[in-house]
């Protein structure tokens, strides 16, 4: 299967893989946008953001002016994840905040391609997400409408949880289903001892939180280390 997507940039961090993805929410927020100039100056290449709406997920996070916030100190791309129970309803919101991918969950939307076509007319790139229990023929038919597929290590809602090892066959799934210049990302569990396996699987974008902002002030040292596990399994 293969699709050109119209983004540029995604084609760009395709050729640039694997990349390791921040995840602010690890992030101090009380400083963030210092946090935010550190992992650019350590090599970062997107952002992501998760958004919980304490329903979908049981956790609150952020929401539309922290986005705003973020855009306004990073030209970097906005990897934006909605962990909402009715995407479809912020989407311009959140477009309209600074967003550059927005990436919605195949649990939240019975059919999620009109939710995937008004990113695209947003002019955004478009994701799907699911959970570690969600069969990998639930987003089959859909893989030519998303510029980026994440699975997720482990049930989404809070940092820090071991990585599902069960969901390394469903990333070998879709690099083997998904068109060539898809983003294949993996959120949840992701450390210096998971990554290997997950690139080995196929996946090409790693978003790392604790494993950055938890782990040690040299974050330059923590994505390199991260970046080196991935490409050995290339």
């Amino acid at each position: 299967m293969q699709k050109v997507s119209q983004f540029s940039w995604i084609a760009d961090l395709v050729k640039k893989s694997p990349l390791i993805n921040p995840s602010l929410l690890a992030a101090d927020f009380a400083n963030l946008a210092t946090e935010i100039r550190a992992v650019e100056e350590a090599g970062a290449e997107i952002l992501h953001l998760d958004i919980m709406d304490g329903h979908f997920v049981p956790n609150l996070s952020i929401g539309v002016p922290v986005v705003e916030a973020v855009r306004r100190v990073t030209e970097l791309p906005l990897d934006v994840h909605l962990m909402l129970s009715e995407p479809q309803k912020y989407l311009r919101a959140f477009r309209k905040a600074g967003a550059d991918l927005i990436t919605i969950h195949i649990e939240a939307l019975n059919d999620p391609r009109p939710a995937l076509e008004e990113i695209h007319q947003l002019g955004a790139a478009a994701g799907m997400a699911y959970n570690p229990p969600t069969s990998v023929e639930t987003l089959a038919p859909f893989l030519s409408d998303a510029d980026l597929i994440l699975t997720m290590g482990v049930m989404p809602g809070f940092g820090g949880q071991k990585f599902d090892q069960t969901v390394l066959e469903k990333i070998a799934f879709f690099k083997k289903h998904a068109p060539s210049n898809t983003l294949l990302s993996v959120d949840g569990g992701i450390s210096a001892q998971t990554i290997s396996d997950c690139a080995k699987a196929g996946a090409n974008l790693f978003v790392a939180g604790t494993a950055i902002f938890g782990a040690s002030k040299n974050y330059a040292e923590q994505m390199r280390l991260l970046e080196e596990k991935a490409k050995r399994e290339l």
